[in-house]
């Protein structure tokens, strides 16, 4: 049995961490009012992209660039995926690192060569136990303190420059999509060859009204989608940044509330240990002195 006084180092110990939890929750609060709405801005210009790219390409006449229309081979795949550089935030890293390695054994059960692009340490960390040779490379995003198109534009250029020196045939991104602060929802989109969504091409329509008519100036839709595929690539990872940061500081102040709430639950627990055993050991020294005083 344990004694008062390593009862009162572990009541003390927990409280401590208590504190650690409340802050960390209150922190994570904090920021995630900021993730939120950088993610909420974003969204509308992504899904416009998706919804102009959607038209363009349904009128593309002649050679299609080929990130829109792939290289012709589905041999080598890339995984970019994206997790957080930090951990304590509950099962957020390992949702996302789950749903590629189930991505993973089903290329390799097709006999398709796997690469992976590691955009975060937790994921790199988890991933390497297993495919250390897939992994090509680490992004670590340590360092940026607010999450910038600039840092989504300089992956997407690194992806872009990997496709066109003939590194992989298919890309595919993966991400956390915010959706609440108990709700991150893992999600897996393919970058290359662009693959658009039918909703984008009935979102304008979806209101009652018309779907969009575009004209286009010279020098023509085909240089135009030549231009607007890559900043797609961009823009798509931007948007994976802002929503993993926003899951991940959701999932962190949904993790450090629970951990207050045990560390609660455990102190109390220990308290009333503490305060049975004094009883108990108070009891038992009455009890000694009541029979040494009943002999003599």
């Amino acid at each position: 049995m344990a004694s008062l006084k390593d009862l009162r180092n572990r009541i003390s110990s927990v409280k401590a961490t208590q504190k650690i939890t409340k802050a960390m929750q209150m922190v994570a609060a904090s920021k995630l009012r900021r993730a939120q709405v950088a993610v909420e801005a974003a969204r509308p210009y992504a899904e416009r992209m998706e919804s102009v790219l959607a038209n363009l390409a349904g009128d593309v006449t002649s050679c299609a660039p080929p990130l829109l229309a792939g290289n012709g081979r589905d041999d080598a795949h890339l995984l970019v995926v994206c997790t957080a550089e930090r951990g304590l935030c509950g099962a957020f890293n390992s949702t996302i690192v789950r749903l590629a390695r189930e991505h993973i054994a089903r290329l390799h059960g097709q006999e398709k060569t796997v690469k992976i692009l590691c955009v975060g340490k937790k994921g790199y960390d988890q991933l390497r136990r297993q495919y250390e040779k897939d992994i090509i490379d680490l992004i670590e995003l340590r360092a940026v303190r607010q999450i910038g198109f600039a840092n989504g534009d300089e992956i997407g250029r690194k992806i872009i420059k990997l496709f066109e020196d003939g590194a992989f045939d298919v890309a595919t991104l993966f991400f956390s999509r915010y959706k609440s602060v108990i709700a991150q929802i893992p999600t897996a989109m393919q970058l290359i060859p662009a693959q658009i969504p039918a909703s984008a091409t009935s979102r304008e329509a979806g209101k009652g009204g018309a779907q969009a008519v575009y004209e286009y100036e010279p020098p023509g839709q085909d240089e135009i989608l030549s231009t607007l595929l890559p900043r797609n690539i961009s823009v798509q990872m931007f948007r994976a940044l802002l929503e993993n940061a926003a899951s991940e500081q959701g999932a962190r102040m949904s993790a450090m509330d629970s951990a207050t709430r045990n560390a609660g639950d455990m102190i109390r627990k220990q308290t009333m240990q503490y305060n049975r055993s004094r009883q108990a050991m108070i009891t038992k020294e009455l009890i000694e002195i009541i029979s040494g005083a009943e002999a003599l």
